[in-house]
This record gives C-alpha cells, structure tokens and sequence, in this order.
C-alpha cells in the first residue's frame, strides 16, 4: 500500500522514517523494502498501541502474542530470498503482518496459526486488502503442511528448541528455512537452514526474542 498523493503530511513523514529506520538497521533488498512500503502496519495494529505502529518495536496482540519489529520482519524476509515463483509456508500467523509482506513477493503463502482468534482476523483483514495470494490456516504449526509438501520456503515465527524435523522434511532440495532457535526465551538465535541433496546447511544470522514455538492448538 503506497503512501497516497493527497494523505496527511504526518502520515507520510512518518511512513518516509519508518522505511529509513529498515535501511538504518541494514535491510538494502530493493524488493523487501518495496513490500514493506507498500503493506501499511498500521493496518494490523489496533487499540491503543496502533498510534505506535511505525516505531521499530514488537506491539502486543491477542492470545498473549505480539507482532515482531519492522526491522525484524524484513532481516527476516530478506534472509529468505523469496521469489516470485516461490510457495511460502508461515508458522505463526499472529497479526497477518509477515504473511502479508510475503505475500509481494512469492507465488503463493501458506500461513498456520494455532489460536482461532488470530487466524480469523487475519483472515478477514487479508480480504480486505485484496492479499488473494494467502491462505489462512488454523493448524498446529510444529507439524507444517504435510499435505502441500515441498515448499520453495519455510519462515517460522516463534522460536524453537531446534529446527523442528517435520518442517525440515516440508522443504524441497535447495529450498530455505528461516527460524529463530533457543531454549531460553532471551537467548535465541535466527537461523537460516538451506536443504541440499545430501542434508542441511545451518547459518547463524543474529540475535532475536520471539514467544516460543508450542505444539497443539490455543485455547
């Protein structure tokens, strides 16, 4: 969502910092940076926390989950190297943000969301937004999407103990994953896991802090 012509000088000075504080922080694919541009955050933070939408932080959202800072979600998708032509698993809908950010730049995004809540409303906002590429799945994502096996890319928003087996066996030979793995909840680390003919290459990426990865649905 470009910033329109005739909008509020505030709001466009604001949407010009927040891109500049994604190059600050050494986002540079001209791709990301473009679908960043044009999904507006603002779209998938309400209450009292959506006048804050453009600083560079996590945001709380329902069910105990929070919507990661800008800067993370574009280190992220540029770790992925998501083509045009790719299939996208998400793990952890959360707000739809990432998904929806993923959804300029790949062939089709796949995203499963353990709470209801969640994937309901980011269900109702990507049809909104006309994001027709998404499907919105409610799922326990630690089991991905066996039936729509291999993905060309796998991103997983919550962090794990390590990259969980059943995901790793969903991507396709020379395929990427891209998850956060720690076993404390201040001690985590990105990963980025590239599938090979003969196994998997693991590389470390930066620090993060995501709610961690858990098994079942939420109630």
């Amino acid at each position: 969502m470009s910033i329109p012509e005739d909008a509020p000088e505030g709001l466009t000075e604001a949407r010009m910092r927040f891109i500049y504080t994604l190059r600050s922080r050494g986002v540079t694919d001209a791709r990301v940076l473009s679908a960043m541009e044009r999904i507006d955050r603002r779209d998938f933070v309400t209450g009292i926390f959506s006048d804050r939408a453009y600083e560079d932080m996590p945001l709380p959202i329902a069910c105990g989950q929070t919507i990661s800072q800008p800067s993370v979600v574009a280190l992220m998708t540029e770790a992925l190297k998501v083509g045009p032509r790719d299939k996208v698993l998400e793990v952890g809908t959360g707000s739809g943000y990432q998904a929806a950010i993923l959804s300029q730049l790949a062939r089709r995004v796949y995203t499963v969301e353990r709470h209801r809540p969640l994937a309901r409303e980011a269900q109702k906002l990507f049809d909104q937004l006309g994001l027709t590429n998404i499907t919105c799945m409610i799922s326990d994502g630690s089991y991905g999407l066996p039936d729509l096996t291999p993905f060309d890319r796998i991103i997983v928003t919550a962090a794990a103990e390590d990259p969980p087996g059943p995901l790793l066996a969903q991507l396709r030979v020379g395929g990427i994953m891209v998850v956060p793995v720690g076993q404390s909840d201040t001690v985590q680390t990105l990963i980025r896991v590239v599938r090979t003919e003969t196994g998997y290459d693991y590389e470390e990426l930066r620090a993060v802090r995501f709610v961690p990865l858990v098994e079942g649905l939420g109630h």
